[in-house]
């Protein structure tokens, strides 16, 4: 099984409350890079996103080149939460090629716990696959690693 995760794009300041904050002109540029990468390379049979609006758009970028893939929301991936708890029922989700869209610091947190790695921060919009017979702490290995274009 396969475990794609991604960090949304580039988002606006923080005018708004963190949950509403927006993406940027570019930040959906850089989204539909990592879509179209996803898109080209691998199968997705599932998608799970954060409740907030900017993982939201990046969702939308996936979906758009992707439009059979049922996507859920799982509450559990904000910046704040615990990894080990969104892990727990990231494991309960039936699927070969789960793409996960969510925030820093829990998606290298998720990262971390996959393969048992020190947490490294993911660029924005950035895609890192993983690969293992199924989901459980340290029993993952990254193959593969996406970044879309970083300057305007």
């Amino acid at each position: 099984m396969k475990i794609i995760l991604m960090r949304h794009g580039q988002a606006e300041n923080e005018t708004h409350p963190d949950s509403a904050r927006q993406l940027t002109d570019f930040g959906v540029q850089q989204a539909s890079q990592t879509a179209a990468y996803i898109a080209e390379h691998y199968q997705p049979d599932q998608f799970v996103v954060s409740p907030y609006d900017r993982a939201q758009q990046t969702l939308a970028e996936l979906q758009s080149r992707m439009p059979n893939i049922p996507a859920s929301v799982q509450d559990n991936i904000t910046p704040s939460d615990s990894a080990q708890n969104a892990l727990a029922v990231l494991a309960n989700i039936d699927a070969q090629c789960l793409v996960v869209v969510c925030h820093m610091p829990i998606v290298a947190n998720l990262a971390s716990l996959l393969t048992g790695d020190s947490p490294e921060a993911f660029a924005l919009a950035e895609a890192r696959v993983f690969e293992m017979e199924f989901v459980m702490s340290d029993m993952a290995k990254e193959i593969k690693r996406f970044v879309p274009d970083q300057t305007r």
